[in-house]
């Protein structure tokens, strides 16, 4: 096989920056990116036969590890039936079916075929229920690379400078709010500067795309509470965070419940998908039954919905929550200490399988203190841990993911392995 340096020559000179997702590039961190020809458990392997202990996880989707036998046997038997209908299937049903049980809000569910086209039709559909046209989201909040929710966006838009995408019309722009994050004033005030105007909150629950960061308590609280008096819609942003931070994502351990929710990563096993759901009656909006219109040849895909439904299942079997909280502490443990020892400032936010890394001595609770995490004393960190075999985002805002296959040696020979990059800072 072709080594990574050879492949990324040849990508250079066909795809735009040599990647099919900007974050994927390194530019932040400097360097090349390697390629992967195959992943097993917690591990990668690359293009060039190294093993690196991945935190990626392929950005969420691999909760249960790479390549796990029971979602491949899954794979393969709906394989044997055909890859693409272009009709209703039965894996469609069991899938919401399974849904509809472990996510609270949830009544009634459309798939799709990606985080993007999920948040973009839940932006869609609230806009159609309600009548009204502002939105409002977060600052470092990432809801995909739809034109309503690419303004002051994170995740690769932030990664690479650019939070506010070039092409997206300034009229658009206008009917997007921007607030920052864990600031019940500023949502107070927003909504009473727009009566009668704004159609929906959208935000990730636990912010995933600026680098991980919690809510303040009372925060989501005080979000479900003004959406409802001003007759607004919350929608939840569970893309990540869905089946991940718990089997019915963050609105079952926090115990709200938002009015829709936006799915994708785990429900696809590893595959293409995506889903939004919620009450009954505003998702009665789409068609064929309302006036919203929604589609795409591939939702509801019969290999992504088999691949989805077996992780899902596992989930269910296994129970793991209680084991991922512990490696995540366990990482974050071993990170705090030898940021300590070193006499170096640093942040570890952390629930369950989700965290991040900031070299700041200020709390990170939204986009500008964020900001205040040194990215290129980050860069240095992410190249000394992949230099001893352990695979963290390419980014200074973006959330690392645990699954249950770090269990053991991996997560042990991990938090070594960052504790001596740390050191050499």
């Amino acid at each position: 096989m072709p080594s990574s340096d050879a492949l990324f020559a040849r990508a250079l000179q066909l795809i735009p920056g040599g990647v099919n997702s900007p974050v994927r590039a390194f530019r932040s961190v400097g360097g090349a990116p390697f390629f992967v020809k195959a992943a097993r458990g917690a591990t990668l392997i690359t293009a060039d036969d190294r093993e690196l202990i991945d935190f990626v996880c392929t950005w969420g989707p691999a909760i249960h590890g790479h390549n796990h036998p029971v979602i491949k046997a899954a794979i393969a038997a709906a394989l044997e039936n055909g890859t693409s209908f272009g009709t209703p299937n039965p894996y469609e049903v069991e899938m919401a079916e399974l849904i509809v049980k472990f996510v609270p809000s949830i009544q009634k569910v459309r798939m799709c075929n990606s985080g993007t086209e999920a948040t973009m039709s839940a932006i869609r559909l609230a806009r159609g229920f309600t009548r009204r046209d502002k939105i409002i989201k977060f600052a470092g909040c990432y809801h995909g690379h739809s034109d309503s929710l690419l303004i002051k966006a994170g995740s690769g838009a932030l990664t690479h400078g650019h939070p506010d995408s070039a092409g997206v019309p300034a009229a658009f722009a206008r009917e997007t709010i921007v607030l920052p994050y864990n600031d019940t004033a500023a949502l107070d005030a927003a909504f009473a500067a727009n009566p009668g105007q704004i159609a929906g909150v959208i935000l990730e629950a636990y912010c995933g795309n600026v680098g991980f960061i919690m809510p303040d308590p009372g925060y989501l609280a005080a979000v479900r509470a003004v959406t409802a008096q001003y007759g607004a819609l919350l929608i939840f942003d569970e893309v990540m965070t869905g089946f991940r931070i718990a089997q019915g994502g963050v609105q079952e351990r926090e115990h709200i419940v938002p009015d829709l929710t936006c799915l994708g990563k785990i429900i696809g096993g590893g595959l293409p998908v995506g889903a939004f759901g919620g009450r009954a009656d505003i998702m009665n909006y789409l068609a064929p039954l309302g006036p919203v219109y929604q589609a795409g040849t591939l939702s509801g895909n019969p290999l992504a919905m088999a691949a989805g439904i077996a992780g899902l299942r596992l989930l269910e079997a296994l129970n793991p929550y209680a084991r991922l909280d512990a490696l995540g502490r366990q990482l974050r443990d071993a990170v705090l200490a030898a940021a300590r020892a070193k006499g170096l400032p640093t942040q570890v936010p952390q629930c369950g399988s989700m965290f991040s890394i900031f070299f700041t001595a200020t709390p990170v609770r939204d986009y500008t203190t964020a900001l205040t995490g040194d990215a290129k004393l980050f860069a240095r960190f992410f190249h000394a841990c992949l230099a001893r075999g352990v695979y963290l985002a390419p980014s200074a805002y973006e959330a690392g993911f645990l699954s249950t296959a770090h269990e053991g040696p991996a997560i042990d020979r991990a938090c070594e392995i960052m504790s001596q990059a740390i050191a050499e800072l």
